[in-house]
């Protein structure tokens, strides 16, 4: 028997992941910025400074776009207009669930109750969640982008809690943020389980009590 009555997911790089070209997006966001393509995606992803916002995307992206302009000269770029013009090239129905995910949405369902928890918008979020077709697997999900208050903070976990009527110390947070995934777990009195991009990440100074090296690690935990 599992020592959880209630499961909760984290959505982006937990769950599911984007299939998205990011060369062609990001080729396309030069394109109707009217501008000679400078950087590759991986340089400007490389060039974000922490975690995104989001209340400012545009801004977020921008400040990337305005280190690889500085990089290779190209003042002719505004760095604002490439963000704008990427974020409306990214589509959100182009995501697939992660390996292993079917695998512990099931074994979630099986232990008790299940809802999802994610730090974006509902307008953005909700496409990716109906693109997968799992909407009717949880039986809360709360869109923290939307709130006063997201993760880590404790606001949003007490939400999806009090909907799925369990109390704290019986559930599991599962993300692979440790600093908005574990920390807001842990802020609000959960346990937390940490899916890890690669074997040898460490989790630093947070203290998961688990650590996944695949969704399908989250059957062994539940039990």
């Amino acid at each position: 028997m599992s020592r959880f009555d209630a499961v909760l997911f984290d959505l982006d790089g937990t769950l599911c992941r984007r299939v998205q070209d990011a060369g062609a997006m990001y080729e396309a966001a030069f394109e109707r910025a009217g501008v000679a393509t400078f950087g590759e995606p991986a340089e400007l992803w490389a060039a974000l400074d922490g975690p995104p916002d989001p209340d400012d995307r545009v801004g977020y992206l921008g400040s990337g776009f305005a280190r690889l302009a500085a990089r290779y000269g190209r003042a002719d770029a505004d760095p604002l207009v490439l963000a704008d013009h990427l974020t409306d090239c990214i589509d959100n129905t182009q995501v697939e669930l992660v390996a292993g995910a079917e695998a512990a949405l099931g074994r979630a369902t099986a232990t008790g109750r299940v809802g999802l928890l994610t730090n974006g918008p509902e307008d953005r979020q909700r496409t990716k969640v109906e693109a997968l077709g799992v909407g009717d697997r949880f039986e809360v999900i709360v869109y923290a982008g939307d709130l006063p208050r997201r993760k880590p903070h404790a606001a949003p976990f007490e939400r999806a809690l009090a909907a799925l009527e369990t109390p704290a110390d019986r559930a599991l947070y599962v993300g692979n943020s440790l600093e908005y995934d574990v920390a807001g777990a842990h802020n609000a009195g959960l346990e937390a389980a940490w899916l890890r991009a690669a074997p040898d990440d460490g989790p630093g100074e947070y203290s998961p009590e688990y650590v996944l090296d695949s969704l399908e690690d989250l059957v062994d935990v539940l039990g």
